[in-house]
């Protein structure tokens, strides 16, 4: 059973309430999703999950997808089309 991590946080511009009021020690509040996959984690796996991020567990409106990856090798396997 492979595990996908998905990461997503607030566009720059946009005001991040959660993190105004935390202000110095975390100065921008995101979301972290864990995926588990049957089988091992492929490119296929890895771009079906970020078109899943893209459409169910992000709002395009106002976060981006910043990280899209095997939890095994977390920053290497990042899927294309994850917004960096």
């Amino acid at each position: 059973m492979g595990l996908v991590v998905v990461d997503v946080m607030p566009k720059p511009e946009i005001l991040d309430p959660q993190g105004k009021a935390v202000a110095g020690a975390l100065p921008r509040q995101g979301k972290r999703f864990e995926l588990e996959v049957d089988g091992p984690v492929t490119p296929e796996v890895l771009e079906a999950a970020a078109e899943a991020a893209r459409q169910v567990l992000s709002n395009p409106v106002i976060e981006d997808v910043v990280n899209v990856a095997d939890a095994e090798a977390e920053g290497s396997s990042t899927a294309a089309g994850a917004d960096a």
